[in-house]
């Protein structure tokens, strides 16, 4: 094999064949056509890791369900401060794939998008006050009209029949129901950005960055290898955007920029149920979402969860937590050690006295058997039988560890961009809400790092999202047509919030970029 040594030039590199690359890739195409745009990915397919609808992205975060994004407060109400964020974000990732759709961006949503309800569950009389006092505290902002509540147990059955199956009402039940969920399988939607972004760019799969540095005239020094042939290319480039998931923060520490050096990483690795019984999956058509286990990190809240891929519906359930040190789901067993560094060893050490909890619960976790795994499972669907399920391996999930002192740091379950001070380098760290809020986290990269070039951005990106510059959860009007636009559009269900107007009144065009 060839192991000889090639030098280009690119405008633009990314690092990893995700849904974030993808995004980045389709809005610089689009932004900036005469840019040229490399990606380099070390697997030998799009959104391997990740991005993959059987690893963990999927459920389209838009906090219709999720209850670790509407907190309890100590006087016993309910912050919807960060529910209210996340839908927003997600109704603009929702414009940009619309956008898409009608310019030959993207074709056939059916095949990343379909509707499926959005449910919050609870049990027990404290879980049922909880999640009527949610309810209360959503169902009359914008973005959350049209969720039901429901605690009749005869309802419940109705809409639920594989979670009624045994049930012991005795044990009083609710739901938070909104019937315009979504699910995206963001696998599909990643290949379908990527072919994009090769036309007229280039896609590299199986070859591996392993080395970035800043030049003396501000552009960046790329190390590639192709793994397959062995051959080395150097590339040069004048922005680089890390989009390598787990790996980004190896990455990020090697390109020596400042910002990099207040971050380390918790590797989480976790394991899901997926049903194999066709008669089962026929059963539940919904995404149901719980509550966390007492210690349990935000991204653990257990659900069971419909999906569709390949126009097919599977059933899943989980996630079961683990812990490896891998960053990646294909990584090595010396990633956390080798993240750690002189500038962030104190701050990762200082995590674990004050997360005990999360250890203890990992510990739980990591002592668990297969009839364990199908008692929690049994909360949801009474019923369960082992033989029913079959558990796999989810992908590697690397939370943040920010430096918040000298000698301390802090655990945050969040996505956090990092970009050096020059705007010529950034990153992508952290997990959910992740790839559904893909399209406001990369504008916001756009943003910090083309602070100029953003500026004549604005009229072309206010015509990919109409609501751009504008929040949708202070503008009902502006919401509604954006709402109905998107959902022809993307062949959603009709909308659910204010039924009072007539289907021929509803625009269905594009609106108005504001």
């Amino acid at each position: 094999m060839s192991s000889s040594s090639a030098v280009v030039k690119t405008d633009v590199v990314l690092v990893g064949a995700g849904i974030m690359s993808a995004t980045l890739g389709v809005l610089i195409r689009s932004l900036q056509p005469d840019w040229s745009v490399s990606v380099f990915e070390r697997l030998d397919a799009a959104a391997a890791e990740s991005s993959d609808p059987w690893n963990n992205a999927g459920t389209g975060h838009s906090a219709l369900c999720e209850l670790n994004y509407t907190p309890q407060t100590a006087d016993g109400g309910v912050d919807i401060t960060k529910a209210i964020t996340i839908n927003e974000q997600f109704q603009v990732s929702r414009q940009f794939w619309a956008h898409s759709i009608e310019n030959g961006i993207l074709s056939n949503p059916s095949e990343f998008i379909n509707p499926i309800p959005h449910v919050s569950f609870t049990h027990g009389a404290d879980g049922v006050d909880y999640l009527r006092k949610r309810y209360d505290a959503l169902a009359g902002q914008t973005l959350f009209k049209g969720m039901e509540y429901i605690d009749d147990p005869a309802e419940f059955t109705k809409r639920l029949p594989l979670m009624s199956t045994g049930r012991d009402f005795s044990d009083p039940v609710a739901l938070n129901w909104f019937e315009g969920g979504t699910d995206v399988d963001f696998g599909a939607l990643t290949q379908k950005l990527l072919n994009t972004v090769a036309d007229g760019g280039n896609v590299n799969f199986g070859h591996s960055v392993t080395d970035l540095k800043k030049q003396s005239d501000g552009s960046w020094m790329v190390k590639v290898v192709n793994l397959r042939t062995k051959q080395k290319t150097t590339v040069h480039a004048g922005f680089v955007f890390v989009g390598a998931g787990g790996g980004a923060i190896h990455l990020l520490q090697k390109s020596g920029i400042k910002e990099a050096r207040q971050f380390g990483g918790f590797p989480v690795s976790g394991a899901f149920f997926r049903c194999t019984n066709a008669e089962l999956i026929d059963e539940h058509h919904a995404k149901v979402y719980g509550r966390a286990a007492v210690g349990a990190p935000p991204m653990s809240v257990p659900h069971l969860d419909t999906r569709v891929i390949n126009h097919k519906p599977g059933l899943l359930f989980g996630p079961y937590a683990g812990w490896s040190p891998k960053f990646l789901k294909e990584g090595s067993n010396l990633d956390l050690l080798k993240s750690v560094t002189p500038f962030n060893a104190f701050p990762i050490a200082s995590i674990a006295p004050k997360e005990f909890g999360l250890l203890k619960y990992l510990i739980s976790e990591l002592a668990a058997n297969s009839n364990d795994r199908v008692k929690t499972l049994q909360e949801f669907v009474p019923r369960a039988l082992g033989a029913d399920w079959e558990l796999i391996t989810a992908g590697q999930r690397v939370q943040v560890i920010r430096k918040n002192g000298a000698m301390s740091g802090a655990l945050e379950f969040g996505t956090a961009v990092v970009n050096s001070e020059d705007g010529t380098m950034a990153g992508l760290l952290g997990a959910s809400p992740g790839a559904s809020t893909a399209v406001p986290a990369m504008l916001d990269v756009l943003e910090r790092c083309f602070p100029r070039h953003f500026e004549a951005w604005k009229p072309t990106l206010a015509e990919m999202i109409p609501s751009f510059g504008h929040k949708l959860s202070d503008d009902e009007s502006l919401f509604r047509e954006v709402w109905d636009w998107t959902s022809k559009v993307l062949e959603l269900s009709s909308t659910p919030a204010d039924d009072s107007v007539a289907d021929d009144e509803r625009r269905v065009a594009a609106p108005t970029p504001v």
